[in-house]
Parts: structure tokens; C-alpha cells; sequence
């Protein structure tokens, strides 16, 4: 006898991953529902990338404003945080709306509520005393905040999610990281007039990155003013009349308003009934999954931050439709995460596609070509200003192919998108050489780069 579910598809998560999912099987004409605890569109649209993408443009005006009066414009400005998270509020809430409309539109039926599996093949939602029934499961749960939990005075301190939503902008705050989203909100609240100080326990910002990126742009955020100490970790947080006193591992203690844990996201896991389903983890904690998102669990998938790949909200959207080709459309489909590019948006921003220096000289099986300019923008020559920009070129030898370009400085996510089509295409240094220069412009170093950073030499700035 053949076993009837409530659907063919339940998805728990409507993040971008959930959603892209839910939709391309409801549209392919599959019974499909998506249960979301918080609002529908996930950490991207509600608590990161989008909201946080307001606030770098928010705080980088006054950046914009110092370049003007170089420029002959005098500039009187003053800055309205209520004002500016209202509006904030109201774009993310009409975002979240249109994607919640997009899943009805598609025949997706959307559960409030918090969905926990009660075995491989059912859900509860919790509080409603509600379960429902799938022939096929999707957990696209994301990933949360980690703070260090024995750390004194931790409860004092917020992270990322709660920094969208301070109802007073501080006069000083102290980030604990050093990661993208703690570059990121580093240079947010120092644009918008905050004292602000970057700790981090590791030798330099942005681990995992190329090294001539992380000291570029660590001397690059000093100049906008951010205090920067590495090699070091709070020991405790402790209340007093006038703020909050951070207490530190090189025996210093700075008070500030606020201290904002950006210390790295973990899978969304706890509590979602995953052991009851035969759904296994890794060490690291994350959802197991094969080359096509599939769990332990025979009609269990995973894709995005919960399974720990490679956190990135248009990776989840990839993850996304392979799994729909995979399951639903008989055609065996996987992501490829070779050459995928990211950007910082740090300020200045970061922007970086294929393999750091130290990755290429592992992986690749002869020398490694590298390229290196530093130079002063146009823009900030003319005013007199020191911001420099850093680009990059690391080249397999042997195939004479362009495997990494780093690029930090004004619009460095606009002109890595483009330059992770030709590093994808498998483009040599040739060809990028042979493409003709748009000037004048800062892209254009990309394709006149002509002189070898010999190993072990520092290039000119």
C-alpha cells in the first residue's frame, strides 16, 4: 500500500534557500509547504546582508562628505539614527512581504511557527499542537550567532542581530572579531561617528584570506579612524555608572556603551529533532550531507549555512535549485565550489574570487606567478587623501591561468563579480593582458599588470 503525506515537500526555513526551493517544486506542480519561526526571507533579507548593506552606505556618507569638500563643496551634515532605522525597518518588512507573497503565488503554503521532526517523515509545530506529515524533507535553518558562553559578562554584550535594532546610536563601541561581519560593523558605527575599537584574538583581521589583503585593509580601517587590537580576547565585561568595562587579556580596560560579539555563526541545529529522524552531524556540528545535499536520512536534504559549505546567500540559492533538478526533475545536479566570489563590505571594501597567494603555492602543481599593484585612486589624489587601493593577480605558472584576484579599494564587489566570469572561464594572464583597458579607471589596473612580485619582495606602494 502506498503511504499519503500531507505534502511532497515540507521545507523548514524560509530563508533565500528555503524559499528558492519551495517555489521551483510547487511551481514543477509538488505539494509544497515551508515553515519559517522568525520572518519569512532568513538572516540575508531580515538580519544581514540587505540590512546590513543599508547601514555601510548609511555610514559611509560622511566619507563621501570629507571627499567633497576637496572637490569645492561645503558640506553641512548631520545624521538621524531613529530616522534611518525607521526606514530600514519598513524596506526589510515590504522585502520580506514580497517574498512571502512569491511563495502564495507559487501554491507554497506558509506555516508561522517553529517546525521540529518527530521522526524521518513528520514535523510538529511547536505551541500548536500541530503535525504534518512529507514524503521528502528540506531543513534550510541557517545558521546563529556564537558568543562565548563562559565568558563573564557576556549577557551584557549583543551580536550582529541585536546592532540592527539599538534604539540609541552609542558614542562607543568595542567589536569583539575579526571576521567579515566584524570588519563590516567596524566600519559601519566609525562612519556614523562612533568611537569605535576592533579586538580579535588572532594575528590579523579576515582569517583565511590573502595575507596582502588582511594587512592592506587592517591599515586601511585605521586610517577611517577604527582602533585595531589583535592578539588578544576579553577576559570579562563588567557594568559600571558610565557604560560597560571591557577587561582584556594584555591587562588594558576600555570602557564603552556597547560590545558587539562578532565571533563567527554556527548551524542552526539545537532543538529540531534531527537525532529522531536519523539525520547525522558532522564533528563541527552541521547538518552531514553528500554532494547533492542529501542527510543520512534517506528523504532528508540540507543546503545552505546549516550544512556549513560555504556560507554565502547565493550559494544557498545554488544548493537550492541543484536540489530541485535532483530530486524533482531526474537530473542529478551539484554545486560547483571552485572560483565562487565574495565581497567584504568593509570600508574600504574587499572583494576576492579563486585562491589566496599561500593557497595557490599548495595547491598548484608548479610556481605561482603574482601580480601586486598599490596605488592612490584619482578620486582621493585630486583631495589629498591617503587611502590606498590593493590588487592582486595569482597565476598558476605552469597553465599561465589567473586562479586569484584580491582586489580592496572603492567598488571592489562591483569589479570582482566581472573578474570571477574570466577566473571561472579559466582565462591565462594572457588573455586578460589582451583585453583593452577602459580609462581612466581603477579596473583597469586589472588588465595592465606587467611586472612579477618576486617571493619574499614587498611591491611598490
Amino acid at each position: 500500500m502506498t503511504q499519503t503525506y500531507d505534502y511532497d515537500l515540507f521545507v523548514i526555513g524560509a530563508g533565500s534557500g528555503g524559499v528558492r526551493a519551495a517555489r521551483l517544486t510547487a511551481l514543477g506542480g509538488k505539494r509544497v509547504a515551508i515553515a519559517e519561526e522568525h520572518r519569512v526571507g532568513g538572516t540575508c533579507v531580515i538580519r544581514g546582508c540587505v540590512p546590513k548593506k543599508f547601514m555601510v552606505m548609511a555610514s559611509d556618507f560622511a566619507h563621501q562628505f570629507e571627499t567633497a569638500e576637496g572637490y569645492g563643496w561645503t558640506v553641512e551634515a548631520s545624521f538621524d539614527w531613529p530616522k534611518f532605522i525607521h526606514s530600514k525597518d519598513v524596506e526589510i518588512a515590504r522585502l520580506s512581504g514580497i517574498y512571502a507573497a512569491n511563495l502564495g503565488k507559487a501554491g507554497v503554503d506558509l506555516v508561522h511557527g517553529r517546525a521540529v521532526l518527530k521522526d524521518a517523515h513528520t514535523v510538529e509545530i511547536v505551541g500548536k499542537g500541530q503535525t504534518i506529515t512529507a514524503e521528502r524533507i528540506l531543513v534550510a535553518t541557517g545558521g546563529r550567532p556564537w558568543v562565548p558562553e563562559n565568558l563573564p559578562g557576556i549577557d551584557l554584550a549583543i551580536t550582529s542581530e541585536e546592532a540592527f535594532h539599538l534604539p540609541e546610536l552609542p558614542k562607543r563601541i568595542m567589536i569583539a572579531g575579526g571576521g567579515y561581519i566584524a570588519v563590516e560593523f567596524a566600519g559601519i558605527f566609525a562612519g556614523l561617528g562612533v568611537e569605535t575599537t576592533l579586538i580579535y584574538r588572532g594575528p590579523n583581521i579576515l582569517r583565511g584570506f590573502d595575507d596582502d589583503v588582511r594587512a592592506h585593509l587592517a591599515g586601511e580601517i585605521e586610517k577611517r579612524g577604527i582602533k585595531v587590537i589583535l592578539g588578544c580576547q576579553h577576559q570579562a565585561i563588567e557594568q559600571t555608572e558610565t557604560g560597560l568595562l571591557n577587561r582584556l587579556g594584555n591587562g588594558m580596560a576600555i570602557e564603552t556603551d556597547v560590545v558587539m560579539f562578532a565571533t563567527g555563526r554556527v548551524p542552526h541545529v539545537k532543538g529540531l529533532g534531527l537525532e529522531l529522524a536519523g539525520v547525522d552531524l558532522t564533528p563541527e556540528g552541521a547538518i552531514k550531507v553528500d554532494a547533492f545535499s542529501k542527510t543520512s536520512a534517506d528523504n532528508i536534504w540540507a543546503i545552505g549555512d546549516v550544512t556549513d559549505r560555504m556560507n554565502l546567500t547565493p550559494v544557498a540559492i545554488r544548493e537550492a535549485v541543484a536540489f530541485h533538478e535532483t530530486v524533482y526533475r531526474n537530473n542529478p545536479v551539484h554545486f560547483d565550489y571552485e572560483a565562487v566570489a565574495t565581497g567584504v563590505f568593509s570600508q574600504p571594501p574587499v572583494g576576492v574570487v579563486g585562491l589566496s597567494e599561500s593557497e595557490a603555492r599548495h595547491t598548484c602543481p608548479g610556481e605561482v606567478d603574482v601580480y601586486v599593484t598599490r596605488f592612490r585612486p584619482m578620486k582621493y589624489a585630486f583631495t589629498g587623501q591617503e587611502e590606498r587601493v590593493l590588487m592582486k593577480l595569482v597565476v598558476d605558472a605552469t597553465s599561465q591561468k589567473v586562479v586569484g584576484v584580491h582586489i580592496v579599494g572603492p567598488e571592489a564587489p562591483e569589479m570582482i563579480q566581472l573578474a570571477a566570469i574570466a577566473v571561472k572561464a579559466g582565462l591565462t594572464k594572457a588573455q586578460w593582458d589582451a583585453t583593452c583597458a577602459v580609462h581612466p579607471t581603477m579596473a583597469e589596473e586589472l588588465v595592465t599588470l606587467k611586472d612579477k612580485q618576486h617571493p619574499g619582495n614587498v611591491s611598490a606602494g
